[in-house]
């Protein structure tokens, strides 16, 4: 399966060559010249793509304020790709979210192997589960491309229900199954975790997409 790269560049034939490229080496490649239309496009398909390749030099929106956009609503890695190669855009490329920049002009397959590079990190330390991406080396999770800020004992609960889907978690279980949960009484302690985290994870307790009551058992990770 291709990986899907968003390509914002308003060039018309830089667009053309940088697209044609990446699909030489199998990257399925959505590209946009005009950036509102992009950055609505990627509202819409948030966790689509794993790389934005991003021009700085374009109409309707300053790249920084693009770039700011994308961040906000998009894990994605992004590859700032401008002429703009002073050492002061640079930096605010990071600081408003870039994790890459090529300094035009530059050979394609350079792109090709930072995006390739990347990839290769990711996959390591990376894996997805339904709506859900999870970096367990860093003890992070992304719901449908948006970060959760859970707690570590939330990412253990989460992370034992998606490495074992379908299958019923007694409160009692789950509770010794975790490090730090506390001391308390085993289904308050447990409830209460599992209240916080389908807060975070925006599932209804009334009727949950996701992590489902088991009556006088437990809990189960359905979606």
């Amino acid at each position: 399966m291709s990986e899907k790269i968003l390509l914002i560049e308003d060039d018309l034939e830089m667009q053309s060559l940088i697209g044609d490229y990446l699909h030489n080496y199998d990257f399925e490649v959505k590209a946009f010249d005009k950036p509102k239309e992009a950055l609505s496009h990627l509202k819409a398909n948030p966790s689509h793509y794993k790389v934005v390749v991003l021009d700085l030099m374009l109409p309707q929106m300053d790249g920084f304020d693009v770039c700011k956009e994308i961040r906000a609503m998009s894990d994605a890695h992004i590859i700032i790709s401008s002429a703009r190669n002073e050492l002061s855009d640079k930096i605010l490329g990071y600081g408003v979210g870039a994790d890459d920049y090529l300094a035009k002009p530059y050979e394609p397959r350079e792109l090709v192997l930072k995006i390739n590079s990347f990839l290769r990190r990711n996959t390591q330390s990376n894996k997805r589960v339904g709506d859900f991406e999870i970096d367990e080396a860093k003890m992070e999770v992304s719901l449908e491309g948006y970060h959760l800020d859970l707690t570590k004992i939330e990412f253990d609960i989460l992370l034992l229900l998606l490495s074992n889907q379908g299958k019923v978690f007694s409160r009692e279980v789950i509770f010794n199954a975790i490090n730090g949960i506390g001391y308390n009484s085993k289904d308050r302690t447990v409830d209460m975790h599992i209240s916080n985290l389908r807060a975070k994870i925006g599932d209804d307790p009334k009727n949950p997409k996701y992590i489902k009551s088991v009556w006088g058992i437990g809990y189960k990770m359905v979606g």
